[in-house]
């Protein structure tokens, strides 16, 4: 007989980044007393079940979006949306049964649009309700808010007054069902004494994220700073040394907290998850942003023009240029927990 609200999260596999900020809102499930079910794909659910090996996981096929080596990005985002539609469609039927046969209670998609439905409640997480492109921003802003105003409601991961993601998550209006639920991250911030110089943390989708591994390896193998490349491959477990530099397939969240709490200067995509990370930590940072990719872009610049992390084009990138400069800028200041998980969770305590 099942005496725990079951809930269902489901986080997008494009990365591993929604995957990450969703294991902040498990933890909050399972200490709110719900009982967890897990779906997702390839290495979002390498790293979730690695994380939560006592929760039951479901594969649940991802819209396999494909990030471009030689076309615009934008253009190849156009170019697939005939397929993101498709995968919406569906990944809602999949939903149907998902519900019925594992008798769910409610649903958190992180940014899988797909995930509405009138049998339980549901929310869409998400930071970027303003979806930056140099195309048809009216026609993409209303198909994002069309979906969005599907689920039940929209938590938005940023703080409402103190605003990490720029315009991304503060457009001009915001769909009638938003919550903002402040800044998430699996991280805790503590002392721990310092080991590495640089840590550089790879990530996002194929193939820029092999690009960026490759480069990353090239400009650190030769230093003298003792640095740490980690490669986000949660399904592998290799680790490598090259001189000074250490090379690891992957950490798990609490070795990876402290890995970068024991580092001076990082180095990553500015991805939301990774910026929500540091925040809560309160490090430096350079930015290396996936190029064409129009968000990361946008908070690249967004946080040089404020003076908190430096940034340089994958393209342009010269460690010593960009460690030589980074030392004019901020950091984050260490952000704390503010949400009020009991509040937020009530959407669920319905019989």
């Amino acid at each position: 007989m099942k005496t725990k609200k079951r809930i269902l999260v489901a986080p997008l596999d494009w990365g591993i980044g929604h995957a990450t900020r969703c294991i902040p809102i498990i933890n909050a499930l399972i200490s709110h007393n719900f009982e967890v079910i897990i779906a997702a794909d390839s290495r979002p659910m390498h790293l979730l079940i690695t994380e939560f090996p006592e929760l039951e996981a479901i594969r649940f096929p991802g819209y396999n979006i494909k990030y471009p080596e030689f076309l615009p990005m934008s253009l190849s985002m156009l170019l697939q949306i005939p397929k993101l539609l498709l995968g919406i469609k569906k990944e809602h039927v999949v939903l149907e049964d998902i519900i019925t046969d594992y008798k769910i209670d409610g649903v958190i998609s992180d940014n899988r649009f797909g995930l509405f439905t009138t049998k339980v409640p549901t929310v869409f997480i998400t930071h970027q309700l303003e979806i930056k492109s140099p195309y048809f921003i009216d026609e993409i802003r209303n198909l994002n808010y069309k979906y969005i105003k599907k689920f039940d409601v929209c938590w938005i991961m940023d703080d409402e007054k103190e605003n990490l993601a720029g315009s991304l998550s503060k457009p001009k209006f915001l769909p009638n069902n938003s919550l903002y639920i402040g800044v998430q991250s699996r991280f805790e911030k503590k002392y721990v004494e310092k080991k590495y110089d640089i840590l550089g943390i790879v990530s996002g989708p194929e193939p820029q994220r092999s690009i960026f591994e490759k480069g990353l390896i090239k400009v650190l193998k030769d230093r003298e700073e003792k640095s740490l490349i980690l490669l986000g491959k949660p399904e592998q477990n290799s680790s490598e040394q090259i001189g000074s530099l250490s090379v690891k397939s992957h950490l798990n969240a609490k070795d990876l907290n402290t890995a970068i709490l024991q580092s001076d200067l990082i180095i990553c995509r500015p991805g939301y998850s990774t910026i929500m990370d540091l925040a809560r930590l309160g490090k430096k940072a350079i930015f290396i942003p996936t190029p064409g990719q129009t968000e990361q872009e946008y908070l690249a610049e967004y946080f040089m023009e404020k003076g908190i992390c430096f940034a340089q084009k994958q393209n342009d990138f010269n460690l010593q240029t960009a460690i030589d400069k980074s030392t004019s800028f901020t950091g984050f200041n260490a952000k704390e927990k503010t949400t009020d998980w009991k509040t937020l969770f009530y959407l669920f305590e319905g019989e």
